[in-house]
């Protein structure tokens, strides 16, 4: 049986299962399409022709945008057709044309969006992929498959991210980037294939980060990659940064003790594109 909170406004050519659930004060718009395995938080909002469907949780305070596809089911060959679970955090928007996937049989069934993220027209999160909170992905970005996207994570226009790629809390990743290695925290990334360009400086600043602690990071980031033994120069920094700045020893620890299969992103050029190690 469908629950809807009486302060919720549903447009009579709205098409809402039964069983969904919907919280106090939403907005339906007309020709939208709510699914029955659907809960629906406080004071969201779906404009007209959004589409929510799957078992997909949506947190207070989102707002669909039209022809939005949120709780798609994973485009996957290898997904055995089990309902599987989108969860989107608090605050969130998704523009016109987003679409975020459920989890896969595969991958652990799960797709976890964190809150007061930016989704801008026509970017897609794939299945089983762990989005941050405060991250904004602009319009036509990518995101494959089983990616972790840390907190304050800027990914600009047309910008695609490899699946299991990990992009660290506060890099930003410039437009049309073609991303295929793990990206350090407060790295600045750009070009296809991506390299690192240096520091986000302009994102650590604007976080409240000082002058004397973002010329430590600037100096723990040149000790890591002076040269091509990055996990060795990150182990040795780990005892010479040791106290001295907390956002230094994030990007240390996120190179020591990354998990996946991807390689790393490194420092490189223009001319001469990126470089992994």
């Amino acid at each position: 049986m469908t629950d809807v909170a009486g302060s919720a406004r549903i447009d009579k050519r709205a098409f809402v299962e039964d069983g969904a659930i919907i919280g106090e004060n939403c907005e339906i718009g007309p020709f939208c399409y709510v699914g029955r395995d659907v809960v629906l938080g406080d004071d969201v909002t779906l404009m007209h022709h959004a589409v929510v469907e799957g078992r997909t949780d949506i947190g207070a305070g989102c707002r669909v945008f039209p022809m939005a596809i949120i709780g798609g089911e994973p485009q996957s060959i290898r997904h055995d057709g089990s309902l599987t679970t989108l969860k989107v955090g608090k605050n969130c928007t998704m523009r016109e044309g987003v679409t975020i996937n459920t989890g896969s049989s595969h991958g652990g069934g799960k797709t976890v969006v964190g809150d007061n993220n930016l989704f801008l027209a026509n970017s897609h999160v794939g299945h089983d992929c762990v989005i941050g909170s405060n991250v904004v992905l602009s319009n036509n970005v990518m995101v494959g498959g089983h990616a972790i996207i840390d907190d304050r994570v800027i990914l600009s226009g047309g910008a695609a991210i490899h699946q299991f790629v990990h992009v660290g809390r506060q890099a930003f990743v410039g437009g049309l980037a073609g991303v295929v290695n793990d990206i350090i925290p407060y790295a600045m990334v750009v070009d296809n294939p991506a390299f690192m360009g240096g520091l986000n400086v302009v994102g650590m600043t604007r976080s409240g980060m000082s002058r004397s602690e973002l010329h430590i990071v600037r100096k723990a980031y040149k000790a890591i990659f002076a040269d091509g033994r990055v996990r060795e120069n990150a182990s040795a920094a780990r005892d010479a940064f040791a106290g001295q700045s907390d956002a230094a020893l994030e990007i240390i620890d996120f190179v020591l003790n990354r998990e996946g299969e991807r390689a790393l992103t490194t420092p490189g050029s223009r001319r001469r594109g990126g470089e992994t190690g």
